[in-house]
């Protein structure tokens, strides 16, 4: 359900990269051809095109990209660039640093990628910075929060359909028991969110809305400004019912006074090759308003157009 349309017809890595070599050229940056190639590009075609262009020209693409653009322009551009592990790995980076954390995209990397593509992002983050993913994100959260994430990035969950129902039964039990004990640091609560398959957890979830009468999300809404209960809420919601995380992300990220550009580009950059159909779906019958005409709304420029040749608007 990815949103980007690449033609039927591509022109080949070196003339892709020739067009951009040529875009950088002259006064001015020529930014509508850069949208027109790179907005419409897979990222194995991407991939291809930095190859070639770093052949040809002696430097890498992201670095001639960063050069020539500026601002939100060049973050979604730059991050849409890059290999999608090496993309996850720079933003799981700055979601450790002290001005740029956020543990949310650290539970969105954990929860929305396959365990394959985890690993490969581990493997990502240990060749960019020289030290491993759990390594920083031990050091760089602390308590509660620490306990959930380092598991949740280390995890490489069973991908397969099969559920075994008694082990749904008994383990959605144990969630509720924990809840209502408010343990919510309970080794066991956390076993089961970070180590279960996603097939196997949808299981226990169903079960325990079921049995005891309210989805699990609602019972932890005991407080709303609690960081640890809010990454459980995330991590349930990235786990289960994506689309729905990343409508609500894209939600805030818009509706707000003054646009959270930043929340915006990674959720369009991060989803647009996976689930931004869904996404889309989600967000006009919970805004009665398509996506694009929010994006519309509430940007403009360059950065409006690629944002809406990623979601994949027609005249994009």
């Amino acid at each position: 359900m990815a949103s980007i349309r690449v033609p039927e017809t591509v022109p080949s890595p070196a003339d892709d990269a020739e067009q951009l070599r040529k875009a950088f050229e002259g006064w001015g940056t020529n930014e509508d051809l850069i949208i027109s190639i790179l907005g419409h590009r897979n990222a194995a075609q991407r991939k291809l095109i930095r190859q070639v262009y770093a052949e040809a020209y002696k430097e890498d693409l992201l670095k001639a990209l960063d050069r020539e653009l500026t601002n939100d322009f060049e973050r979604l551009v730059l991050l849409w660039t890059l290999d999608p592990a090496e993309r996850d790995a720079l933003l799981a980076n700055e979601a450790t640093k002290k001005l740029t954390s956020n543990n949310s995209v650290l539970v969105e990397i954990a929860c929305t990628r396959s365990s394959l593509q985890l690993f490969t992002v581990r493997q990502a983050y240990h060749a960019r910075y020289k030290k491993s993913l759990e390594e920083d994100v031990a050091y760089h959260t602390s308590g509660d929060c620490r306990k959930l994430l380092v598991p949740l990035v280390s995890s490489f969950r069973y991908e397969g359909d099969e559920v075994n129902m008694t082990l749904a039964k008994s383990e959605a039990k144990i969630l509720h028991e924990k809840i209502c004990e408010k343990a919510y640091n309970d080794e066991e609560l956390i076993r089961i969110l970070t180590t279960r398959s996603k097939a196997q957890l949808n299981a226990s979830l169903n079960h325990y809305t079921n049995a005891f009468g309210n989805e699990i999300d609602k019972d932890l809404e005991a407080d709303l400004d609690d960081e640890y209960l809010k990454l459980l809420r995330a991590t349930i919601k990235c786990l289960t019912r994506p689309e729905k995380y990343f409508e609500e992300l894209l939600r805030l990220a818009i509706n707000k006074m003054g646009t959270d550009e930043r929340a915006l580009t990674r959720v369009v950059a991060t989803r647009a090759e996976v689930d931004m159909q869904r996404i889309k779906e989600e967000y006009h019958r919970r805004n009665s308003i398509p996506l694009d005409h929010a994006i519309v709304k509430d940007t403009n420029g360059d950065y409006e157009k690629l944002l809406l040749a990623l979601i994949g608007h027609e005249d994009a």
